[in-house]
């Protein structure tokens, strides 16, 4: 599953280009990404659910690969849309949402509207606590295009977003600054970073607390854009949630520790989307090697 296996479908606000992945009989998990990332986010994650789980990842409209319209609503009530016509297009109705950032919005939006089964959120969005005051400050500053610029903003949000900055190497930085290179793409990145409103979850934890399905909500305790205390108001608003704090963790959870968050996604889903209990191979001895380090002891 790579960049280059990209397929497209076409929306009302203009193409999507997405990744599938995983046999398309078994239940299908979707992956949202947030702002100013694309589907690269879930490299490390999607190959893990692909032998399980058909694999849906697109770039959300003015992201990654996908159509920049200058003239498309880019607001999560409208990506809601496009990505529920996506699926209809693929005839995927039932489903698990992963949603990450603006992703995570898009997440809610979709469960409330139906056919949703299970969600994990990692360091969403969510109620009227976005955009940061940072992002906002951006947005004032913002201009209609300026490459330079576009590419400070991007490298200062994985700067501020990341607790362990040196595990994004320059060539996965590289891949989240291409579709914004450029005069075009600069103006598509600031196009994106003032859609990002406010709008459409305000006000709407009743129709939160109505929701049943089973949900896992994962935060970096140092997420300087959204802060642990929306994690932890969203953990009381959905009533089936199970809310995962990571120390030393920022927003970008995926880049700051892939090999920590793809494994409880992972058994997550298993168990309570599948359905598929957690059992080990007994047919033949396992072997232990048991042993301790005296220093660690000692202290």
């Amino acid at each position: 599953m790579s960049e280059g296996d990209k397929l497209r479908a076409r929306t009302s606000g203009g193409e999507l280009a997405y990744l599938d992945a995983g046999d398309p009989e078994d239940p299908a998990v979707l992956f949202l990404h947030g702002f100013p990332t694309s589907s690269f986010l879930w490299r490390s994650v999607a190959p893990l659910f692909s032998p399980w789980m058909r694999v849906i990842a697109p770039d959300l409209l003015g992201c990654g690969d996908s159509d920049k319209p200058a003239d498309a609503d880019l607001g999560i009530v409208a990506q809601a849309g496009y990505v529920r016509e996506l699926l209809e297009g693929l005839g995927i109705g039932s489903l698990a949402v992963v949603g990450h950032g603006l992703g995570g919005g898009v997440a809610q939006l979709l469960a409330l509207g139906g056919g949703v089964r299970a969600m994990v959120l990692l360091d969403s969005v969510a109620f009227d606590g976005w955009p940061a005051e940072v992002t906002r400050e951006a947005q004032r500053q913002a201009p209609e295009s300026d490459a330079a610029l576009a590419e400070t903003l991007l490298r200062t949000s994985f700067d501020l977003g990341m607790g362990h900055r040196a595990r994004l190497t320059e060539d996965a930085l590289a891949e989240y600054l291409r579709p914004y290179t450029g005069e075009e793409g600069s103006a598509a990145c600031f196009r994106f970073l003032r859609s990002m409103d406010g709008r459409g979850l305000a006000g709407r934890e009743a129709e939160l607390e109505r929701l049943e399905m089973p949900v896992l909500i994962l935060w970096g305790e140092d997420d300087p854009f959204l802060p642990v205390g929306l994690a932890e108001r969203l953990s009381d608003a959905l009533p089936a949630s199970t809310l995962a704090l990571l120390p030393g963790c920022s927003h970008f959870l995926t880049e700051d520790a892939p090999e920590t968050i793809s494994p409880l996604m992972f058994e997550y889903l298993r168990s309570w989307y599948l359905q598929v209990p957690h059992v080990h191979d007994v047919s033949a001895p396992v072997v232990l090697e048991l042993g301790r380090r005296l220093q660690e002891v000692d202290e």
